[in-house]
């Protein structure tokens, strides 16, 4: 079972860079998508069904900003669209699709980069999404959160650390909060799990400003975040830089056995 993780910025850019091209011949089960920066009116059946996916997404009321998607190769038993908190469902930031005893849910934390403001909003999201993910730990199903957090983990996790401690996306109280998701949950960071020295060939989002991308001065803030029993299926995990669809790369892992 092959699951994708990607950060699209932008549903119908990512279609005009080839993505959907890609999805179609990657083997991919499930594809997690996020910023898709669409409502689903403005989503015509070219993305709606690529060959051989079904899809769904929960959309921001703001029109082209954030937005999450899952495609996958059935149709899911049962989808959650939002988290039951109004304002943060606004900005269309979580939807899980159930196979199964298998959980597979597209999250976009919110980015706190632009503004104090924003990162005021960002640590709310993150209290308020911790109950979630604590019961969600404890319901005995296979889940994977798939998605950009917007939060390098460790030093190992971006190119500039030393420059960053003070800045969004590697602040010590994001980091710590990261550190308990998996202390205190007892969920698994599956890339780490697979590659836990990697560094550079890690990560999966780049600066647009100077040349960030060639240069590979990036992070790693896209993540597949499992129970700990799905998270032992894994077996090979990678990032897509074959062709830039964002300025994000998708992640990809394969888990053992089929899509239920």
């Amino acid at each position: 079972m092959r699951i994708v993780s990607a950060n699209l910025n932008g549903i119908r850019s990512a279609r005009d860079k080839g993505f959907f091209e890609w999805l179609v011949n990657s083997g991919a089960d499930v594809c997690c998508v996020q910023e898709i920066k669409a409502q689903e009116a403005d989503i015509g059946e070219e993305l709606r069904g690529p060959t051989g996916y079904v899809s769904a997404f929960h959309a921001a009321e703001k029109r082209g900003y954030s937005g999450v998607g899952i495609y996958s190769r059935r149709a899911p038993d049962r989808i959650v669209s939002g988290l039951g908190i109004a304002d943060i469902d606004a900005e269309g930031r979580y939807v899980q699709a159930d196979f199964g005893k298998l959980s597979v849910v597209s999250l976009y934390l919110p980015s706190g980069s632009s503004s104090p403001e924003r990162q005021l909003a960002k640590f709310s999201f993150m209290e308020r999404f911790w109950p979630m993910l604590a019961s969600l730990a404890a319901s005995g199903r296979d889940i994977v959160l798939c998605g950009d957090w917007n939060i390098a983990h460790r030093e190992i996790d971006l190119k500039n650390w030393k420059g960053n401690l003070k800045n969004s996306g590697f602040l010590p109280e994001e980091r710590a909060w990261v550190s308990r998701v998996f202390d205190e949950l007892g969920w698994v960071d599956v890339y780490r799990r697979l590659h836990p020295e990697v560094g550079e060939a890690a990560y999966t989002w780049w600066s647009n400003r100077g040349q960030a991308y060639a240069k590979n001065v990036g992070w790693r803030i896209d993540y597949q975040i499992a129970t700990p029993a799905l998270a032992a299926r894994a077996s090979v995990a990678s990032v897509y830089k074959g062709q830039k669809f964002s300025d994000h790369a998708p992640l990809v892992i394969d888990y053992a056995g089929d899509l239920p």
